[in-house]
């Protein structure tokens, strides 16, 4: 069983990005599971004085176990003031390092797909860019294609939460099973 750790850039119960990610554990592929992490809030900020395997936050270091346990990583992230949240780049920050040179980077080679939903015309364009530059300093293997920005979310998502609109059901569609498909070359690699 492949194992995929999403992750919501946002806080809010009702988030449209957080419903991406419901939607993609029903789009999964027999075989894989993709579990939903679910606290991003108890991330606390960055602090490098912090950042050892002796005085890391429990938090921190639950979310790092996780993200190196996972075959691959689907971040939604919605988008503000043109850029990524900053409680995802926060927890970005926290697993991205090794300043011992002896755990490893959770991150590096790690098969990564973004997704993203906002209420604009726009969705989640700038903020995905800006999640990429991120990953591409962390050395992940992100997938390129499809690109899925949910673009006017809350005509693509009901009241329930629910992803009802067939385009963006199938781009979600496709999106997962090109990272399972990194998953399965990160694997055999």
């Amino acid at each position: 069983m492949r194992t995929i750790l999403g992750i919501s850039g946002s806080l809010r119960a009702d988030s449209h990005n957080s419903a991406l990610l419901r939607a993609a554990q029903r789009l999964a592929p027999p075989g894989v599971a993709v579990q939903i992490y679910d606290g991003l809030g108890d991330i606390p900020p960055y602090d490098m004085d912090l950042d050892t395997p002796q005085a890391r936050p429990a938090a921190v270091q639950a979310l790092r176990d996780r993200v190196t346990a996972s075959d691959g990583l689907l971040i939604a992230t919605p988008e503000f003031n043109y850029s990524i949240p900053g409680v995802l780049k926060n927890a970005i920050d926290w697993v991205s390092t090794d300043w011992t040179g002896r755990e490893g980077e959770p991150l590096r080679r790690k098969p990564v797909a973004v997704v993203g939903a906002a209420p604009t015309n726009f969705g989640s364009v700038r903020a995905q860019l800006a999640l990429r530059q991120v990953l591409l300093w962390t050395d992940s293997d992100v997938v390129v294609k499809p690109e899925v920005i949910v673009f006017r979310s809350h005509e693509r998502i009901d009241a329930n939460g629910d992803l009802v609109d067939p385009t963006t059901v199938d781009l979600l569609g496709r999106l997962l099973a090109a990272l399972v498909a990194k998953t399965g070359a990160a694997v055999a690699a």
